[in-house]
């Protein structure tokens, strides 16, 4: 029923449109998405020689600047060298397609992050039609900020995590005996993981800001389990954090924590509004 009522609302309101053509207009929306990931991904191959040297490899030396920063930051805090990057890591291949297969999932993700503000744009010209005009004003601004937020959730991913993740699984030792030289195949997975899947979750605040439009979120209800929030925090960045020290633990936690208040103060802002317009509800 809701998918009914959605695909009324694109069209006006009238019958006119049946669910064949909505899929269709979603079709192309989906394909010239398709395109500029295909054409940024084109972009990344060409130049896939300084994606992989200085991007990709980028937190696993001594010297990129946020593992200078988390080094020094590690000294004053009393932790002595345990975030320093004691030797440059090294990588191998242990199959004949391995680097070949990697250049292209290198070329795709990163055409995936480039092209990511036109993918949420046409995703957002198909929904679009849906809303009221008070809705479109009040979302007004939208494709900025979901922008936004996912290249700081890559960025934090990218130089905070990633070589939080390297310089820890390098230095963890089983046994002596054991030399850790893991393929580039397993480390671009964990890149990927914590550069994409932070930036996704980084729409925290938007989607809790949807779902307090909808009514089905206040921000009573955030609050009242405000505790809960925390604990549910503190478990997620100990898994994704994989280092034992508290700073690298609060490093982590303290942005995931961030994004939970401004979700809290976005609902609460629109409850507030939603008392003034249509107090009889809230009586």
């Amino acid at each position: 029923m809701a998918l009914l009522d959605f695909l009324k609302k694109r069209s006006g309101g009238e019958d006119e449109m049946s669910f064949i053509d909505h899929l269709e207009i979603l079709r192309w929306h989906l394909i010239r998405s398709v395109i500029a990931v295909v054409i940024c991904a084109i972009l990344v191959f060409m130049f896939s020689n300084f994606f992989v040297d200085d991007i990709i490899f980028g937190p696993t030396r001594g010297d990129f600047i946020s593992v200078e920063w988390l080094c020094k930051i590690g000294q004053k805090v009393g932790i002595g060298d345990g975030l320093c990057f004691k030797s440059e890591p090294r990588f191998q291949e242990t199959t004949m397609t391995g680097q070949f297969i990697a250049s292209f999932t290198v070329a795709f993700v990163g055409g995936f992050i480039l092209a990511f503000p036109y993918i949420f744009w046409e995703i957002w010209r198909f929904v679009r039609p849906a809303l009221s005009d008070k809705e479109r004003k009040g979302t007004s601004g939208i494709i900025v900020w979901v922008s936004i937020l996912f290249f700081l959730g890559v960025a934090f991913g990218y130089f905070i995590l990633t070589p939080l993740m390297v310089n820890f699984y390098f230095n963890y030792k089983l046994s002596a005996q054991i030399e850790i030289i893991p393929t580039f195949s397993d480390y671009l997975e964990n890149v990927i993981y914590t550069t994409v899947g932070i930036g996704v979750l980084f729409q925290l605040p938007l989607l809790v800001l949807l779902l307090a439009k909808s009514g089905i979120l206040t921000g009573t209800v955030l609050k009242k389990y405000r505790r809960h929030a925390f604990v549910v925090i503190l478990i997620a960045a100990a898994i994704i954090t994989p280092t034992t020290d508290p700073f690298s633990l609060a490093v982590v936690t303290a942005p995931l924590y961030i994004l939970f208040e401004v979700s809290v103060a976005l609902a609460s802002k629109i409850e507030r509004r939603n008392k003034l317009e249509n107090p009889q509800e809230w009586s």
